[in-house]
């Protein structure tokens, strides 16, 4: 079963009990609560920041058209399910609810309905990730923890060896803010991934074809657009969409999705084999690394789809090769900040160690 993300936007006491002892029974995460449905600006900068699968709203007390509401939500995480939950079995609240386009619209008693509706949608998620899995070839998206941790040199060199070993190779740089993977790669291509997104209803192979280019050998590319382009918002969906019209036409598909974790990369790993989060022993880097790492796991990704490179790491990491201190690193990661000064102080341990050893 796919482990769904749920938010819940729900006022009424007695739709807030039932649908908390559903979701009690059933393997789905809850990463939004909240309980004063005329807040909506911080409910949606709740959703904005944490993208749950499934959206649970109550409509029993609100007086607005839903469409504002509905389009608010769809706009802020993509194409979530939307169950409207009201008190009753209105006609007209049934009515409004369809025409702004919620997915479900359920009433007392809601344990089973609820359960079918979130079943249903979990389905639906695991098919289509079962379906992109058989369809293509492997695919990892890479990332770096903060600015300048290497993960475009990373991938870039990653699909040049793939490329030399005859392997079919698509190099897709979806940082819309600073990709450079056009510039490492000096390909000469006038297009982007922003022309593959705004042109789906043409988008077949014969089109794709003439969106990448060949900066590297055995390795077809397609580059981020230029600073000024990247300022269009894609959706969701849209990325989802054309990872998985390319990924069936490569052995390997590489993804670049630059610094942190943004909507775009969140989105693009539903499609992607494993993530590749690429750090280094610097403290900010590191703490960074826990904060993403926490919200993909939250957010239902497998942590052992979860891949942590340590990038420009010295030669010898004398840690790596004493259990006591490893694990005490370990705990330091754990802790997140209130770890920060013991961390700087291993890593001010570390500097002066290197410097004591040069002649």
């Amino acid at each position: 079963m796919y482990p769904l993300t749920i938010g819940l936007a729900i006022e009424n006491r007695d739709l807030w009990e039932q649908a908390q002892s559903c979701l009690a029974d059933l393997p789905f995460r809850i990463i939004v609560e909240h309980q004063d449905i005329g807040d909506v600006s911080n409910f949606l900068d709740r959703l904005e920041r944490m993208r749950p699968d499934v959206v649970l709203i109550d409509i029993s007390g609100w007086r607005e058209p839903l469409e504002g509401l509905i389009t608010s939500i769809r706009a802020a995480i993509g194409d979530p399910m939307i169950i409207a939950l009201n008190s009753s079995a209105d006609p007209d609240a049934i009515l409004a609810s369809m025409r702004a386009g919620i997915n479900e619209y359920l009433y007392p008693p809601l344990r089973e309905p609820l359960r079918r509706a979130l079943e249903k949608r979990s389905a639906e998620r695991s098919r289509r990730r079962d379906a992109g899995a058989k369809s293509g070839g492997k695919s990892f998206a890479f990332l770096s923890a903060k600015g300048g941790c290497g993960a475009t040199t990373l991938v870039t060199h990653a699909a040049a060896e793939l490329g030399r070993q005859n392997q079919r190779v698509l190099l897709a740089d979806l940082d819309l803010d600073s990709g450079m993977v056009g510039f490492i790669t000096k390909t000469k291509s006038v297009y982007s991934i922003l022309d593959a997104v705004n042109n789906l209803h043409r988008l077949d192979i014969h089109y794709w074809k003439a969106l990448v280019s060949n900066g590297i050998p055995g390795v077809e590319i397609v580059a981020a657009p230029l600073a000024l382009a990247s300022k269009q918002q894609i959706k969701d969906e849209q990325v989802r969409h054309v990872l998985g019209f390319a990924r069936p036409h490569y052995d390997f598909t590489l993804v670049d999705l630059g610094r942190s974790l943004s909507h775009t990369g969140m989105a693009a790993l539903e499609e992607i084999d494993e993530a590749c989060l690429v750090t280094t022993l610097e403290v900010p880097a590191l703490h960074q690394s826990k904060q993403i790492i926490q919200t993909l796991l939250d957010s239902g990704y497998g942590k052992n789809k979860i891949r942590l490179i340590l990038n420009r790491a010295p030669k010898r990491l004398d840690f790596l090769h004493d259990p006591q201190r490893l694990s005490g690193v370990v705990r330091n990661l754990r802790r997140g900040p209130d770890a920060e000064p013991e961390l700087r102080s291993r890593q001010t341990d570390r500097q002066d160690g290197d410097q004591a050893r040069r002649p």
